[in-house]
């Protein structure tokens, strides 16, 4: 099989006119000599280059003896366009190919022989593009007041992350030696000292926030991810059906005896269930008594109430999980909330269970008022999770650790710039986008003629874009 040749392209750019301004001051110098280099561009499934054209030009002004005209995408004394760094960049980021991977699709599509270095050094001039202060700024116009709070660990070093879960977009990072108290206040006395006031903060249940919280921002409301907490209570119920379950299945066999040899189905059929075989099943369905009714299909409902049937001690947890579930749904009050909380305490069935009564010393007043506090906003922002930063956190675990592997302080940092950089701008240009689909899609109507006085007008606008 013969190898088809690629298409060799060749444009020709000049920028070498009599006279251009000087980069530092903007006054004009005269030209003094002409270069010619060529330079390699991004064609699809082609060899594309530019022979580029600029001139030295001797200085006017008191900032330098001579410069170079340059041209806007393309960098001095670089081999290749800003498109073929851009390329880089998207796939990187968009693609999520590691640097292997990527250098091969720049082979394959445009016959470009990219190093390791080059890739790199894509991401060092793409990090020098950003804004530190202009993200910042956008942050603070953009905050909903809603703040979620969370670390992970990337190799050796801890990450400090917050995120706005009601507007998608990250807030702000630190990426430190340590997980203590010392970086979480200075990570979020910084953040206080930028302009953000959360009214909602919401975290996970460690020990480290509550203190800090009421020190920084006594003003904010502390919101307790309920996603933990009905985590937390659900594996003390399961660890009930466990205990019930083992006892069950030491009870013995109480069916009728196995006969000996081979049983074909229909005898397997009319043969009673022992109590080993009921535990087995138990042991099987056991998600069911905590799963949520309303995602529960038909036959998962026929098999909870042969589990209710198997073992009746199972109704009181699943009342118990119920409850909870109720305790802590979005459709109530504060008042309401409280009034179920009282009556799960009421319960002597539930402290009867050992399992049951250390969830009730979850779901003490204290912590209670942590769980509820997003009932107190409104009704289209209350998040009840910290869900939003924690999908974060594992994108930014896949991306750096699984496909790039990058285990050094800089380059950690570099790599996350990159990334809230680029989400900022897919945001701005998600909302771009809708501005203009709301714009063309608002009625207008011509002027009319008003009724009444002979001579006047009145005119009827269009209400002015969202």
């Amino acid at each position: 099989m013969s190898l088809v040749q690629p298409r060799v392209r060749v444009q020709s750019r000049r920028c070498a006119p009599a006279t251009f301004p000087c980069p530092a001051c903007g006054r004009h110098g005269h030209r003094k000599e002409e270069h010619t280099r060529t330079i390699r561009c991004l064609a699809y499934k082609e060899i594309l280059f530019i022979e580029l054209t600029t001139a030295d030009y001797r200085a006017t002004c008191s900032c330098c003896t001579t410069f170079r005209s340059r041209v806007a995408d393309i960098l001095p004394r670089a081999e290749y366009t800003n498109k073929v760094r851009e390329a880089v960049i998207d796939r990187l980021f968009d693609d999520k190919l590691n640097v292997q991977d990527l250098r091969k699709s720049m082979t394959r599509d445009f016959f470009l022989d990219l190093s390791d270095g080059f890739v790199y050094d894509c991401l060092d001039w793409k990090l020098r593009q950003c804004d530190g202060a202009a993200y910042r700024q956008w942050t603070i116009e953009h905050f909903s007041g809603t703040l979620c709070i969370d670390e992970i660990h990337l190799g050796k070093k801890t990450l400090l992350l917050a995120t706005d879960p009601i507007n998608d977009f990250p807030v702000a990072f630190a990426l430190v030696g340590s997980n203590d108290q010392d970086h979480m206040r200075r990570f979020l006395a910084n953040l206080k000292s930028w302009g953000f006031l959360p009214r909602v903060v919401i975290t996970d249940g460690s020990n480290l926030y509550p203190s800090l919280l009421d020190e920084i921002w006594p003003q904010a409301q502390h919101q307790l991810c309920v996603f933990h907490v009905i985590q937390d209570l659900n594996k003390l119920v399961l660890d009930a059906v466990k205990r019930l379950r083992r006892q069950m299945a030491r009870r013995g066999k109480r069916g009728k005896k196995r006969p000996c040899g081979r049983q074909g189905p229909k005898a397997k059929r009319r043969r009673k269930l022992t109590l080993k075989d009921k535990a087995h099943f138990v042991f099987k369905k056991r998600y069911l008594i905590v799963q949520r009714r309303e995602g529960m299909s038909r036959q998962q409902k026929k098999d909870l109430q042969t589990l209710l049937q198997y073992l009746p001690e199972l109704k009181v947890l699943r009342q118990f999980a119920d409850a909870v579930q109720r305790l802590l749904s979005l459709e109530q009050d504060e008042g309401q909330a409280h009034r179920r909380w009282a009556w799960l305490h009421r319960q002597e069935s539930f402290q009867a269970v050992p399992e049951l009564a250390k969830a009730l010393k979850v779901l003490r007043l204290e912590q209670f008022e942590k769980m509820i506090a997003f009932l107190s906003s409104p009704v289209g922002q209350r998040q009840r999770t910290n869900n939003h930063v924690e999908r974060m956190n594992r994108r930014l675990r896949y991306l750096e650790k699984v496909r790039y592997k990058w285990r050094r302080r800089r380059t950690i940092v570099r790599f996350l710039v990159l990334a809230f950089e680029r989400w900022r701008q897919q945001q701005a240009h998600h909302d771009q986008q809708q501005a203009t689909a709301q714009t063309r899609a608002t009625p207008t109507t011509p002027p009319s003629p008003a009724r009444g006085n002979a001579g006047t007008t009145a005119h009827l606008t269009s209400p002015p874009p969202i």
